[in-house]
């Protein structure tokens, strides 16, 4: 377990000061956001994230493992609220299209696909930007909710508990984490993250804006491995 004395990413504005510098929490006068991550699974993450928290009391806890977030079962928390969550994507009137293929430019995950005079939808890879919509010169793309999951929040004594349950086969981590970042309250001393495991999105998504990152890891050569592939971020 080592901090990272520096910010991962750029912090959010209520860290920065007149000058447009980011600072540290401290410096700021405002809240401390530590987030827990580690290059893979099974590294006691969220032990030291869970136990982190019990041993300072009076913090804001977000389980941000939101695959598969198992910090309420150490913290044991009274779920009081719980707020459904999802994306836009796109459906097409093609009885307005005229199959010219923009919407398929735009979209750089091919989540839209135009084949001769059919277009074909994979909501599973829509990152939800809206830009096929934006762009479409017939107004023939409109946007829907689809479900991704649920946040839920609640109280574990002193800890105000927040964490994301992803619906089972979504792909999609990173929208539902930034849903539950949102609840992040800035006017409190203590924030903490835990992350998922990995170097993927959702853990970059999680650690953004973090004053201070500790990295959990353990002494053998996949680890070691994971370890530098997570270094650098």
């Amino acid at each position: 377990m080592v901090p990272v004395l520096r910010n991962v990413l750029k912090a959010p504005c209520p860290l920065e000061n007149e000058n447009g510098c980011v600072t540290s929490a401290v410096e700021a006068g405002g809240t401390m956001i530590i987030s827990i991550a580690s290059g893979k699974g099974g590294t006691g993450k969220t032990t030291i994230a869970t136990s982190l928290a019990l041993a300072i009391g009076k913090v804001q806890f977000l389980d941000c493992d939101v695959e598969e977030p198992n910090a309420h079962i150490f913290l044991k928390p009274q779920i009081q609220e719980r707020i459904a969550v999802g994306i836009l994507v796109p459906r097409v009137d093609e009885s307005r299209c005229t199959f010219c293929r923009k919407c398929a430019e735009v979209c750089e995950y091919n989540a839209i696909v135009v084949i001769k005079k059919k277009v074909l939808v994979f909501p599973d890879l829509c990152h939800g930007c809206g830009g096929c919509a934006y762009i479409c010169p017939e107004s023939a793309i409109a946007e829907i909710e689809k479900p991704i999951g649920v946040v839920e929040r609640g109280r574990a004594g002193e800890i105000d508990f927040i964490h994301g349950v992803l619906n089972i086969g979504e792909p999609m981590a990173p929208p539902l984490i930034r849903e539950v970042k949102k609840h992040i309250d800035y006017h409190d001393n203590c924030v903490i993250i835990d992350a998922s495991p990995g170097t993927s999105c959702p853990v970059v998504e999680a650690v953004k804006g973090s004053d201070f990152c500790i990295l959990v890891t353990e002494p053998t050569p996949f680890g070691s491995t994971t370890w530098v592939w997570r270094w650098p971020c």
